[in-house]
């Protein structure tokens, strides 16, 4: 009988309580020297290794383990580095300086990981020189070594990495030629450092795109094969199905595939006879992007299955576990709810009661689990009902006619300015909430506080000269979290940490039941807002698709009927908002495009029920209420139609990073709503100078109506400090005060 081994692909690297994101984000600060970062880092980078070795898996993954961004590490790794930022020593200081910006150069542009919502730090070739720097990944596998764990080397290849740049003159096919002797270097000194097999993602070929790379993939792993490194290369795929038949053509010691996410495609190729059975198969057969317990029993008969077909197999997670939280442990949740629960060790374990069984005959702990999913899965969550033919999916009149009735209401200026949404969560504002969710303040007490901050901020956006305000958000923890926490059908963890990108940690909520809206959530704050102030302010809420999204969602129904329900609660929301006076609405979906099939024979089925669930949330106000939406670091050409036909009455969307690229989208349809485009960066501590948005509002407003343009940082400012905001915002209305004086406000179009 064949021996089942066990192998991961990633671990999450924010700690079990963020000590990660804590020691970077007190190096930002200067709290603590370069050397105590480094020294914390690494104590949890053991911690993570270990963790892992006593899981009983054959191998642990290194390379996974970063300072930020596992791309911008393969960036620094071969030299590709920005043009503005040449010349500066290959350090952390420099890794940092790329991905949040200085006071000299904006930070490079930050888009979402294929349909997840990690991001990453695209790649710049731009008059770069490649060259082997210090190689970080053979000094963490040399690391593990010392630990006695059996690790096996992780680096993103190079189809995905460059299909992932952008810049340079150099051809696809030329820049992928121009690292392959830099690859085989370092790909040479971890053989030679005992790797049994390396790693290589190239996620990239489980994309429509793909036969396009197969020439160019064909060359590099026969490039590869002919340096005497093939029989230790094995070729991660995941988030899809691949093209098995022109991969098994790669002289490569085997193929990792996603068994959870690829719509059973790459099972059925397997039985098609597309894989020689001399191909080790890396079966991705647990769920990495997800919380929910397997069903053994079912992984069971996939791995017996997959038996028939190889003569080595490894079964792993689907993806990374990146993309869930690492423990349980220090959970207190409801028995009933938790049974049906996996985080990252978890996990873990699944793939180590197989293994017990497989290899050893020890059915108790593969028992046990399978034991607490079929309890789970027996309680009925679903006893809701729902009327959605009631609501409205369309608005009552054309954006024409509802422009009027805005205008006369909202009396806007050229050119309005406003904020995305959210201000800065100091560590006071952080330290309130903690007080008061742990019963340490009273009710009275914290909302004194919170109307506080409300008005003092409602007094700085008079003072800057802003035509919409924000009331701050200084409630909310985070625009999913502070939703889940308040509909019925979502479970909130206290330490479900996962990275979104750098340090910025999110704490997805968990879609266990059906959804519903019971109370108000947002009116409180919003129509205290608007009672300090003459200027109108938005009421701020997150969309259906984006809550699902940002969510670890239930997969016991159709997705698209979860959306619904929380588009019907958002409804509930946005008529409550408009009830207690509110003019102006926003409804954020900034994670609309990242959810985009990876295939794009999904794309339309998803984009219609996307647009769908967006109105059904907000169809049903009057035509003088201004319904706003809001898009952040994303791809958004293909999408462009979908955006349209949302008919949100104005959207905003981040254009800072992609340094004004998605103008190009616009060249190719008259976009006819209300929009404002991102003129400056929030996620880096820089202040933008005025020419900076000047520059930026004209150039987008040679393919957009003058009449519809909004002028807006690119993202909430939550995150920023105080007086950053503060002058970053002066500089904009500045810059928009002056454009008004000197400008025709004719449409430019």
């Amino acid at each position: 009988m064949m021996t089942i081994q066990t192998s991961n692909l990633g671990f999450p690297r924010l700690g079990r309580k963020r000590e990660w994101k804590k020691a970077i984000e007190s190096y930002w600060s200067k709290k603590i020297t370069l050397d105590e970062l480094n020294t914390t880092l690494t104590d949890l980078h053991k911690e993570n290794l270990l963790l892992q070795k006593n899981y009983n898996l054959d191998s642990v993954p290194v390379g996974d383990f970063s300072l930020y961004d596992h791309i911008l590490d393969t960036s620094l790794l071969f030299n590709i580095i920005p043009e503005r930022f040449q010349g500066n020593p290959v350090n952390t200081d420099l890794l940092f300086d790329i991905a949040r910006g200085n006071k000299e150069n904006v930070a490079s542009a930050l888009i979402k990981w294929f349909n997840t919502n990690y991001h990453y730090i695209v790649p710049e070739w731009d008059n770069v020189e490649p060259k082997v720097n210090d190689n970080i990944l053979l000094e963490r596998f040399k690391y593990a070594q010392t630990l006695n764990v059996n690790a096996h080397p992780v680096i993103v290849g190079p189809i995905t990495f460059v299909k992932l740049s952008k810049g340079g003159n150099q051809s696809f096919e030329e820049k992928v030629e121009t690292l392959l002797p830099l690859y085989k270097q370092v790909l040479s000194e971890l053989v030679e450092a005992g790797a049994e097999y390396i790693q290589i993602d190239e996620p990239i070929l489980v994309t429509d795109e793909s036969k396009d790379y197969e020439a160019i993939t064909k060359k590099a792993y026969d490039y590869f094969s002919e340096a005497g490194l093939g029989e230790k290369l094995v070729i991660q795929t995941y988030f899809e199905r691949v093209n098995l038949e022109f991969v098994n053509t790669l002289p490569v010691k085997g193929y990792g595939l996603d068994f959870v996410h690829d719509n059973g495609y790459n099972l059925a190729q397997i039985q098609s006879g597309y894989l020689d059975k001399d191909k080790a198969i890396y079966a991705g057969i647990i769920d990495g992007r997800n919380v929910w317990a397997a069903d053994l029993e079912d992984k069971k008969q996939l791995i017996e299955t997959l038996q028939e077909f190889t003569d080595e197999l490894v079964i792993q997670p689907s993806s990374s576990l990146l993309h869930v939280p690492v423990s349980l442990d220090d959970e207190v949740l409801d028995e009933a709810i938790a049974d049906g629960i996996s985080f990252a060790t978890e996990k873990l374990e699944e793939l180590d009661a197989l293994k017990r069984l497989f290899n050893d005959n020890d059915e108790s702990k593969f028992n046990d689990l399978q034991e607490r999913y079929t309890r789970f899965n027996k309680q009925d969550f679903k006893n809701a009902e729902y009327d959605f033919d009631s609501v409205r999916t369309a608005r009552q009149s054309s954006f024409e006619d509802r422009r009027v009735a805005q205008q006369e209401v909202l009396n806007l200026p050229d050119l309005p300015t406003t904020t995305i949404g959210s201000f800065p969560q100091t560590q006071e504002v952080r330290k309130k909430r903690a007080d008061w969710k742990n019963n340490r303040i009273s009710d009275e007490a914290y909302r004194e506080f919170l109307e506080n901050e409300i008005a003092r901020w409602i007094k700085i956006q008079e003072d800057i000269g802003l035509d919409v305000f924000v009331h701050g958000e200084f409630e909310r923890n985070d625009m999913v979290e502070y939703f889940g926490e308040r509909l019925q059908g979502f479970l909130v963890t206290k330490y479900g940490w996962v990275q979104s990108y750098g340090s910025r940690a999110v704490k997805p909520p968990i879609i266990y039941g059906d959804v519903k809206w019971t109370e108000p959530i947002t009116v409180e704050e919003t129509k205290y807002a608007q009672s300090l102030t003459d200027r109108p302010v938005k009421g701020m809420l997150t969309g259906p698709v984006t809550i699902l999204n940002w969510s670890f969602e239930r997969v016991d129904i159709p997705r698209e009927q979860v959306q619904d329900q929380i588009a019907l609660a958002i409804n509930e929301e946005v008529l409550a908002l408009e009830e207690a006076g509110i003019k102006v609405i926003q409804v954020d979906e900034p994670a609309l495009r990242e959810g985009l099939p990876l295939r794009s024979e999904y794309h339309e089925d998803y984009l219609k029920k996307a647009v769908h669930s967006f109105r059904l949330a907000t169809s049903s106000v009057k035509d003088a209420t201004q319904i706003h939406t809001h898009m952040c670091y994303s791809q958004f050409g293909q999408i462009i139609h979908a955006i349209r036909d949302l008919d949100a009455d104005v959207i905003s969307i981040e254009t800072s990073r992609s340094h004004g690229d998605l103008i190009k989208d616009f060249e190719d349809i008259t976009y006819d709503l209300g929009i404002g485009l991102g003129v400056y960066d929030i996620h880096s501590p820089r202040i933008p100078k005025e020419e900076e948005i000047t520059t930026a509002i004209e150039r987008a407003l040679q393919n957009i109506d003058r009449s519809l343009f909004w002028v807006n940082p690119d993202c909430g400012l939550k995150t920023r400090k105080e007086e950053e905001v503060k002058e970053a915002l002066t500089v904009l209305v500045d810059s928009v005060k002056k454009l008004r004086e000197t400008n025709d406000p004719a449409p430019a179009k």
